[in-house]
């Protein structure tokens, strides 16, 4: 199959913004081209900034050092999410001031949603982080504490339409996902399913479950994120229509640096 054309940078923008209205925090602020999000430390884009301006910023190095000093007083790691809207000079200048990068970058997904969208009378919304859904959740990987306790104050954070889905496969609550609809978008997350009920392809039917809610909701373009080195999600995404529409990384501030 062909590659897909760049996605040019005001595509990526409107991916950007519905990412950011997806996963929400209880504190953010605006430093110039910058979004600030702070949380609970759990996961990387609730409590990280980003820019959605590639241009030119000659105010970089004060914005990077005022950045810093906003999550210092609140008690977090200086985080900042790099992806094609960063200003020029960014990822240079936070290497220069002791910052680390990742080492698995993540790749945004993009695709039609119509094509995938499939109702499926296994697949129920709990309306919010129920019991049996964060069980569920609970055996992916990286699931720490403070993720947990995010994903439990999602829902009253959340100003978009979300869903809380859970398959249900011989009379067992086996896999979920998280989704949400924010106009034309759709993003998936926090697909997971429990290890004795994986590779019978239950995660394809949660994301057509997922498509075809969104789709009764006007949304028209489905995306989801997965970390370059996961091969097994990105081979499911890629087999529902999906293609890489481009890939960030974090860089990170040790402690004490």
């Amino acid at each position: 199959m062909p590659e897909a054309p760049p996605m040019s940078l005001t595509a990526i923008a409107a991916l950007e913004r519905a990412c950011l209205t997806a996963l929400p925090a209880p504190r953010h602020a605006w430093d110039g081209p910058f979004v600030l999000k702070a949380f609970l430390g759990g996961t990387g884009r609730a409590n990280a900034c980003c820019a959605l301006d590639p241009a030119p910023d000659p105010d970089l190095a004060a914005r990077i050092g005022r950045i810093e000093a906003t999550y210092h007083r609140l008690g977090l790691p200086s985080r900042f999410r790099s992806t094609p809207l960063d200003p020029p000079g960014l990822a240079e200048a936070l290497l220069a001031r002791g910052y680390l990068p990742d080492k698995d970058p993540t790749i945004v997904h993009a695709g039609p949603l119509v094509p995938v969208a499939r109702p499926d009378a296994e697949v129920r919304d709990e309306g919010g982080p129920s019991e049996a859904w964060m069980a569920l959740v609970a055996t992916a990987e990286h699931q720490t504490p403070a993720r947990r306790a995010e994903k439990l104050r999602n829902k009253d954070l959340l100003a978009a339409p979300g869903a809380w889905l859970v398959l249900r496969e011989e009379g067992v609550d086996a896999a979920c996902l998280f989704a949400v609809a924010d106009g034309a978008h759709c993003g998936i997350f926090d697909l997971a399913t429990r290890p004795d009920f994986r590779r019978r392809g239950l995660g394809a039917r949660l994301i057509r479950a997922a498509a075809q809610w969104a789709r009764g909701l006007g949304a028209e373009a489905l995306y989801a994120q997965v970390a370059s080195g996961n091969r097994p999600s990105r081979a499911l995404q890629e087999s529902l229509g999906l293609r890489e529409a481009y890939r960030y990384s974090y860089y990170v501030k040790p402690t004490g640096g």
